[in-house]
């Protein structure tokens, strides 16, 4: 066993002295802390005992001047919520501290365990637990892990599986919300369930909280054993996407549970909910996203507010859509896809930097806070203990995920270039963990005669089904990751080398589609591309990057940046006459010449140089037609580029037959006017002027390769002639030989 030094004992301390702090201040109550507690004191009161001492004739003795007052009550709110932060950060410190418990136990069951701890706590001293309540979750700290995720979300992966995520996200939670509830009323139909009074549209309604995965559980299991990145957005793309889903049947059900009968309109009115939930949460991000890149053109002189607009847009794009009941959840991540890159073109880098960070700060409180108030809330309750309907839940929720996976793998397998493997397919089901949205969810359900059993049941089996996945499934997941020795994510960055090639491989295929005149995923790409450099950027890009690019903008930063340096030096004034120039190297060679200062390239500086390089080095011309199989046309341009490679072909001709054809030693008064006949294979016939078209045998035949070999030959070549078009067509095909 290891032995825990003094840094994990005064953290040991220190967490115990905090959970009494936490205790103590949750048993105060305010009738405690009134009376003479209070720091601001009633007016009347105050009249009042002064008009009783001007009676007494000031008889009474003055109160003494209080030196030290406790009022607890004033700072209660901020100073619990200061605890619960310093403890979850203090948990989350000890948790990597002991290597080895982080390597087997998976951080967000410790918290959970923690959670547990500080809730029997608070209830072995019989008072009220702080529970997450649905309105802390989903407004406080569900937005901060969002936003963090939607803007560092990996766009090309992302957009590559958008087909495969859509459809676990919404067919996978559909199937998942139907088969759990349809086996769910099942199981209460037994009478040992002791479950009759649950309704079908109840078991529907429970069906669809316990069927969306969850982002923040899978956020936290899946960073820890650094999957590959396919399988990484597989799963964490369908825990956001679902989000629209889960919130229509969430709501569709909990209607219809209230409704007396359902039609088929309301069917047709449920679905079109869906398209409203998920296409009007992603324009309101877009809305917000659009302000957000706009409103930092203007940031240039107060770079201290930068990445507060970031913050505030998203946010006001995550509440503008829970206004109307939209997805939330989407909105966030349209609102950071869309801002992300146009921001980042306009903000400083120390904003950069203070966004990334602040984003990460942010969603890893959230997300420690998440959990151990999952835990507190488990101790309180309410619960309803139905063995029966638990482990149905149980076994259900897991068949319907491995199920439906592998059914939807087997159709999506057919329309993928890369296919989904039996391992592939292993870790997408068994990494569909459940967490706290399907807990909040749950709080949410109505109480109201029996459905308060209901709903204690219904909870209780989605804690038990939350506290399986997070703890077992979570914890064997690594071990069995590295035992079917799954492909794990690249660890270091991909080199220049490597951006650019893909670069290239994605021009190569937008012009393939081209030629064949299929309108794929390349087309499309290639089409929002020109569509955003050529209108989007003028808009809200500041100065010049949106007109050029921002290697040659970079470049002349730093030519300006050189030329002032030079300026400043003295190098740049003009030329001095001889003897000035004289004296000046005389005065050089007495003082010491300073050093060429060579400048320093920051980590930072790299990152932002390899990020330019790789989104101009590799821009294609752009030509003004392109080639369609169904309209075939002349094009000047085209006209022209082949005139240039012709002339260049031929001077290139001229140049190596040069080599071979020389000028003869001994001239003649009247040197004969002889004619060159080029062949392919390198093969050049020559003849005199008065001798036939078709060359004889003393014509000379040169060869290349024989040329090459034989190197004493006494002949002497004639000059190059290009005058003669070559022989007849009768001509063609007869071999000559070397005279």
């Amino acid at each position: 066993m290891a032995v825990l030094g003094p840094g994990s004992a005064s953290l040991r301390f220190g967490s115990v002295l905090l959970i009494v702090l936490i205790l103590c201040g949750s048993s105060w109550t305010r009738d405690v802390l009134t009376g003479r507690n209070d720091t601001r004191p009633e007016p009347n009161r105050e009249h009042h005992d002064q008009d009783q001492g001007h009676a007494a004739n000031a008889t009474k003795h003055k109160k003494a001047f209080p030196v030290l007052e406790l009022n607890y009550d004033y700072v209660r709110m901020p100073f619990e919520i200061s605890l619960w932060i310093l403890l979850a950060l203090l948990m989350k410190l000890g948790f990597h501290i002991i290597p080895r418990v982080s390597h087997i136990v998976p951080e967000s069951c410790l918290l959970i365990f923690v959670g547990l701890l500080v809730g029997g706590a608070i209830k072995a001293i019989q008072e009220k637990a702080p529970v997450m309540d649905t309105k802390l979750f989903f407004l406080y700290l569900l937005p901060p892990i969002i936003l963090d995720a939607g803007y560092f979300l990996p766009i090309r992966a992302f957009t590559e599986n958008m087909g495969t995520i859509l459809v676990f996200a919404v067919v996978g939670t559909l199937w998942n919300a139907f088969f759990i509830g349809r086996m769910m009323f099942a199981v209460c139909q037994i009478e040992a369930a002791a479950a009759a009074h649950v309704s079908l549209l109840s078991c529907l309604l429970f069906g669809s909280i316990i069927s969306a995965v969850d982002p923040v559980a899978v956020l936290a299991v899946f960073e820890e054993i650094h999957i590959n990145e396919l399988l990484h957005i597989l799963v964490f793309g369908e825990s956001l996407l679902n989000d629209a889903v889960t919130v229509v049947l969430y709501h569709l059900f909990e209607e219809f549970s209230h409704a007396e009968t359902v039609t088929v309109g309301d069917a047709f009115l449920g679905v079109v909910s869906f398209f409203v939930v998920s296409l009007g949460g992603i324009l309101a991000g877009v809305i917000y996203g659009v302000l957000g890149a706009f409103t930092s053109r203007f940031t240039s002189h107060s770079r201290v507010i930068e990445p507060l607009f970031v913050f505030l847009y998203s946010y006001m794009a995550y509440l503008s859509a829970e206004v109307f009941h939209l997805s939330g959840i989407m909105s966030l991540i349209a609102c950071g896809v869309v801002m992300r890159p146009y921001v980042e073109a306009n903000i400083s880098h120390k904003s950069y930097t203070t966004i990334k960070y602040f984003l990460k700060m942010w969603s890893s409180v959230s997300e420690t806070l998440i959990f151990i108030f999952l835990g507190v809330s488990t101790v309180e309750g309410p619960h309803n203990w139905n063995w029966i309907f638990v482990i149905f839940t149980l076994i259900f929720a897991l068949l319907s995920r491995v199920l439906g996976v592998v059914g939807l793998t087997f159709i999506i397998n057919k329309f993928r270039i890369v296919k989904l493997t039996k391992k592939d397919q292993f870790i997408v089901a068994y990494g569909g963990l459940r967490g706290a949205i399907a807990f909040s969810l749950g709080y949410l359900i109505h109480e109201d005669g029996d459905s308060k059993n209901t709903r204690g049941m219904f909870l209780t089996a989605i804690i038990t089904v939350i506290f399986f996945t997070v703890f077992v499934q979570g914890m064997t997941i690594r071990p069995l990751v590295e035992l079917l020795a799954v492909k794990k994510k690249k660890e270091s960055k991909p080199s220049i080398n490597e951006e650019i090639h893909t670069q290239f491989l994605d021009h190569l295929l937008t012009g393939i589609e081209d030629v064949c005149g299929h309108y794929g995923h390349h087309h499309w790409k290639d089409k929002l591309n020109r569509f955003n450099k050529t209108y989007v950027k003028k808009w809200l890009i500041a100065g010049e990057r949106s007109s050029e690019p921002q290697l040659i903008s970079f470049y002349n930063k730093m030519e300006m940046k050189q030329a002032m340096m030079l300026v400043e030096s003295g190098s740049a004034a003009k030329l001095p006459s001889v003897m000035a120039a004289a004296d000046q190297n005389a005065e050089q060679q007495r003082e010491p010449r300073p050093e060429r200062m060579i400048p320093k390239i920051s980590k930072t500086r790299e990152a932002e140089i390899r990020r330019i390089l790789r989104a101009n080095l590799q821009n294609t011309r752009q030509r003004l037609r392109s080639y369609n199989r169904h309209d075939l046309f002349m094009d000047p341009f085209e006209d022209n580029m082949s005139e240039v490679r012709f002339r260049r072909q031929r001077v290139e001709m001229e140049r190596r037959m040069s080599h071979y054809l020389t000028v003869p030693a001994k001239r003649q008064e009247t040197p004969s006017v002889r004619k060159v006949w080029f062949e392919p294979d390198h093969k050049v016939y020559t003849y005199d002027e008065n001798e036939s078209a078709r060359p004889s045998d003393s014509a000379a035949l040169l060869d290349e390769s024989n040329r090459s070999a034989d190197g004493q030959s006494e002949r002497q070549k004639p000059t190059r002639c290009l005058s003669d078009p070559g022989p007849n067509e009768d001509e063609e095909g007869i071999s000559f030989r070397s005279s």
